[in-house]
């Protein structure tokens, strides 16, 4: 039985002391070098990009991405917002004239103001900190200043998120309806019996980026917001951290707010898991992604991997951007 395979009890009382113990035992610091920016991002290979291509059988596509405008599910926490959208140039103008161009050329412009992480978006290595220390063992201070992350910006990986990826849908797998309900904290095991009852198109291979449907969204969808965007949901366990680890992936992305289960499995504790992943292990994080479409597309044709291009817009310095993730089959 491997580490990853072997049910971990914690201590609801001592997130410090857990959280400790798995980031001793899931660092990855100085694995890629001490100069390292990419984190798990060095798994996916050229070869295991171009091996990917492969994977295109029909052609279909679904891009992944919610919407980016005032509808989504932002309350205002820690000053995030929705997506502000206002036209500097529109048709209006053009038919007054105003605009100033010669020979009946007219246009349209516009602007949109938004926190780079309110909607569908990768964490980047300098998002999180655990005890003042970023990923590969940098103090937090010397990686992101006022003027962004100087070293781990989310432009250094502009070209790479590229490969297989692999749907769980963990969801429709242990849940009632295809959706697992809030709280729910989804384990190793859970990880593995979906990859089991999918069959071996599902099987997680190093440097592939994992996507876990819990299906929060499509029940978001249903009923409104609520608190969607930072309330109680599904999600990965704590426990996982060893799962993440040990499995080699190269990105982890989920349907709902933040990744992990809330109400997270501490009596205090916030976003935990993020504490071990993010800085210790090195891994990059997806969120708030939608996987309805393509997950009923996978259960119908019984194809769990598919050509992935997930490319954040390089924000340089940015510690997370959005993304219009396209699956491909």
């Amino acid at each position: 039985m491997t580490s990853t395979d072997t049910p971990r009890i914690l201590d609801r009382t001592d997130p410090e002391g857990e959280i400790a113990k798995s980031a001793e035992r899931n660092r990855n610091w100085g694995k890629w070098g001490a100069d390292d920016v990419r984190g798990t991002m060095n798994y996916l290979t050229d070869d295991l990009r171009a091996a990917a291509g492969s994977l295109v059988r029909r052609g279909s596509s679904f891009s992944l991405s919610q919407s980016f405008d005032m509808d989504g599910p932002q309350k205002g926490w820690r000053r995030r917002t929705n997506p502000v959208h206002t036209m500097l140039d529109t048709g209006t103008d053009a038919a007054a004239g105003i605009q100033g161009f010669p020979h009946g050329l007219g246009g349209a412009d516009d602007i949109v103001a938004m926190p780079l992480q309110c909607s569908t978006q990768w964490d980047g290595l300098g998002h999180i900190f655990d005890h003042g220390i970023a990923w590969n063992g940098r103090p937090a201070a010397s990686v992101v200043t006022s003027l962004g992350d100087g070293v781990t910006g989310i432009e250094t990986v502009a070209n790479g998120i590229v490969g297989r990826g692999v749907l769980l849908d963990v969801g429709r797998c242990c849940g009632d309806d295809g959706e697992l309900p809030d709280g729910f904290a989804i384990t190793a095991e859970h990880l593995n019996a979906t990859i089991t009852a999918q069959g071996p198109t599902s099987e997680v291979r190093r440097g592939d980026i994992v996507l876990v449907r819990t299906g929060q969204l499509a029940r978001t969808r249903r009923d409104g917001w609520g608190d969607y965007a930072g309330g109680a949901a599904p999600g990965l366990s704590f426990t996982t951290a060893d799962w993440l680890h040990d499995s080699e992936i190269a990105a982890i992305a989920t349907d709902n707010w933040g990744f992990e289960v809330r109400p997270n499995e501490f009596d205090v504790a916030f976003q935990p898991l993020h504490q071990v992943a993010i800085p210790n292990i090195g891994l990059f994080l997806g969120e708030m992604w939608d996987l309805d479409a393509l997950g009923e597309d996978c259960a119908t044709d019984g194809v769990y991997e598919f050509f992935l291009t997930a490319a954040p817009i390089p924000v340089t310095g940015a510690v997370g951007a959005p993304v219009n993730p396209v699956a491909v089959k």
